[in-house]
């Protein structure tokens, strides 16, 4: 399992940019798979747990999201977006984080919220490059390691 402490030790840098991405409002979003195989988009607060190094998503008991994931883990997160500041682009960000969700609760208790922790597969960065005529893209794949991009 490839936890958010493992991101941070391996990328530190943008790790630390992933994290203020999600900082700036308090809602993600969150897409996760129907039973027929269709997406679904949820609401979500993501934590980023420092004590154990992890990355949270909770939801009330019975929530649609949650029987998704436990019906099949496999999950995407954005981060909250704000407009481009017009003075500046190359202060905007948008922040990508997917794997697969783990329970940490008891399946079998319905009354309780549901708690998972993110195995990661891949953090994914963009922002406006200096100057704000591309896109710079940085990836860390926890089997490819980190990349960069530039489109223009």
């Amino acid at each position: 399992m490839t936890s958010w402490s493992q991101v941070l030790s391996a990328e530190p840098e943008l790790a630390a940019a992933v994290r203020a991405a999600f900082a700036v409002r308090r809602h993600a979003t969150m897409a996760t798979l129907r039973r027929d195989g269709s997406p679904r988009l949820s609401g979500t607060e993501v934590a980023f747990d420092d004590e154990a190094g992890d990355v949270v998503l909770g939801s009330m008991p019975g929530a649609r999201k949650a029987l998704d994931l436990r019906r099949d883990p496999r999950v995407a997160l954005h981060s909250p977006t704000v407009d481009t500041p017009e003075d500046d682009p190359t202060r905007w960000a948008e922040a990508k984080v997917d794997g697969t969700a783990v329970e940490t609760t008891d399946p079998a208790r319905s009354d309780e919220a549901h708690r998972f922790v993110l195995d990661i597969t891949q953090v994914v960065l963009t922002t406006v490059g200096a100057p704000g005529d591309h896109l710079l893209i940085r990836c860390w794949h926890h089997e490819r390691g980190a990349t960069r991009h530039e489109r223009r």
